[in-house]
């Protein structure tokens, strides 16, 4: 069933009852019965402008619709649940402005809510916490914002559209993370996915108080923790990493916990994001030529574990870069090009692929105006 919400807030200024009646219309549609389901909202529409309450939107519908049908409610991994996102093929998502002289507060706005007209299932941030002077990181890493701040701001000028962070690594406190990733899940109403990263980069575990040993195992710990603040009426942990306290942690996230994906591309972080995760989201750094061996070995692993992987999620983070020719890089060369290869990352078997302007230099390098024309046209070109 879609979601008939995702465009309402927008609309219902504008035309209130008539936005009610479209959308009621629209969400009796199934896949396969679209073209049906056109005719009888079109049908909706003649009787809306029959009754005076509808003035010139019959040429925006195609708009209107492409934005209704980017979701649609299916069962999620946990019972009673429901998941944004689910399409037939390939979830497309885009990566707001964070880094550079482009991310600024308009510019986030303006791709969030152009990104929801078009279509995409999520916007995307990531964190880098600083910039170690003399690094050779390059620019995409040298001036950040905050990934769920940004994220916040961003959920309340969009209506639906879903709001991912790939990823928050696991040297900041679990519980106050739990804390705000619970809050944003509620009051961006259940539309978060929550990427969790071990972190690779030893000033940022020296600045946050941290260890950078056994990560893994932290890790782990660390979602186990996260699990425990957002189902547990009394909260207590004894672990090797962390200690809480018996504790209520509340309110719990509403409708339900975000969805937590893990990252990571060693074999053991793999079967781990298998083990505990509702998907594995892979890095910027990602072979994309090897990425359907992970995404088999993960499935393997779901299976040796007793999981079931049809909702299971693999996030392709597209290192994307549009440029006048091809090129051998995945996502690398003209539009035509990064189409045929979302295309053949969904034959491997990945579900959600979201294209990331940040960790293109010619992007974050720019003047804020070139970057925005480019990322607009992007936008348009790559919309799902």
């Amino acid at each position: 069933m879609l979601n008939a919400g995702v465009h309402a807030p927008e609309v219902a200024e504008r035309a209130g009852h008539t936005v009610a009646t479209l959308l009621k219309t629209y969400a009796k549609c199934i896949d396969g019965q679209q073209e049906s389901a056109d005719k009888r909202v079109e049908s909706a529409l003649e009787d809306e402008r029959s009754a005076g309450r509808l003035c010139g939107m019959r040429a925006e519908w195609p708009c209107r619709r492409r934005a209704l049908t980017s979701f649609s409610l299916v069962r999620g991994p946990f019972p009673g649940r429901n998941r944004l996102g689910q399409t037939r093929g390939m979830r497309v998502g885009f990566a707001v402005p964070q880094s550079g002289p482009w991310a600024t507060p308009a510019n986030m706005r303006r791709v969030a809510t152009r990104a929801e007209e078009l279509g995409y299932h999520e916007l995307w941030t990531y964190q880098r916490l600083l910039y170690p002077v003399g690094h050779p990181m390059g620019p995409t890493y040298r001036a950040v914002h905050d990934p769920l701040i940004t994220l916040a701001h961003l959920s309340g000028v969009t209506g639906g559209i879903g709001l991912g962070v790939a990823v928050v690594n696991a040297y900041v406190p679990p519980v106050p993370l739990a804390k705000q990733l619970a809050t944003l899940q509620t009051v961006a109403g259940g539309r978060l996915t929550a990427g969790i990263g071990l972190g690779w980069l030893p000033e940022e575990f020296t600045a946050a108080g941290v260890g950078m040993e056994r990560r893994g195992r932290r890790g782990e710990e660390f979602v186990e923790v996260l699990r425990k603040a957002w189902r547990d009426d009394v909260v207590e942990h004894s672990g090797e990493f962390y200690q809480v306290p018996p504790a209520h942690i509340d309110p719990k996230p509403a409708p339900a916990p975000p969805r937590l994906l893990l990252g990571g591309t060693a074999e053991v972080a793999l079967r781990r994001a298998a083990r505990l995760a509702d998907g594995w989201v892979s890095s910027s750094r990602e072979d994309l030529s090897g990425i359907a061996g992970r995404v088999e070995l993960i499935k393997a692993e779901l299976a040796a574990s007793g999981r079931d992987a049809t909702g299971f999620r693999f996030v392709c983070r597209g290192v994307t870069q549009v440029r006048p020719g091809d090129e051998d890089r995945p996502l690398t060369g003209t539009y035509d090009k990064i189409r045929a290869d979302v295309a053949g990352l969904a034959a491997h078997g990945v579900t959600d692929v979201f294209h990331d302007l940040n960790f293109d230099r010619e992007i974050v390098t720019a003047g804020p105006e070139e970057a925005m024309r480019r990322a607009e046209e992007a936008l348009e070109a790559l919309a799902p």
